[in-house]
């Protein structure tokens, strides 16, 4: 899945601009795997898709591109939802306005999960 997420950053900064490149291999990677360890039988997120909000929670909190993480977070999160048959439906500014609370640290976890929630669709 690093590779799923470099190959979208690329993709990314090649349509929207910005500095290509990895800030933080090790950031990225955890950004990537610590929603999907176990602790013996206990699963800390428990179904996909509380995984995909983490995975985008921890890539915008990480920061591990010099650029485009919001962007790159969202995009992957997009794809990973499409992988088990949903897709975000919200507005530019919904999405916009959810990216930067994000990154400004000014929601939780739970209200992660809960707008991805709330604005999924199957597809």
């Amino acid at each position: 899945m690093v590779k799923l997420a470099l190959h979208v950053h690329k993709k990314s900064i090649k349509n929207f601009g910005g500095r290509d490149g990895i800030r933080n291999k090790g950031l990225l990677i955890s950004s990537i795997y610590t929603p999907c360890q176990t602790f013996g039988d206990f699963e800390p997120y428990s179904n996909d898709l509380e995984k995909i909000s983490k995975i985008l929670e921890l890539i915008i909190k990480n920061h591990p591109f010099f650029d485009g993480n919001k962007r790159t977070a969202y995009l992957l999160t997009r794809i990973l939802l499409r992988y088990i048959g949903f897709d975000i439906e919200a507005t530019e500014d919904e999405k916009f306005n959810f990216l930067i609370k994000i990154a400004k640290n000014e929601i939780t976890f739970s209200e992660i999960k809960n707008w991805i929630e709330k604005h999924i669709i199957r597809v």
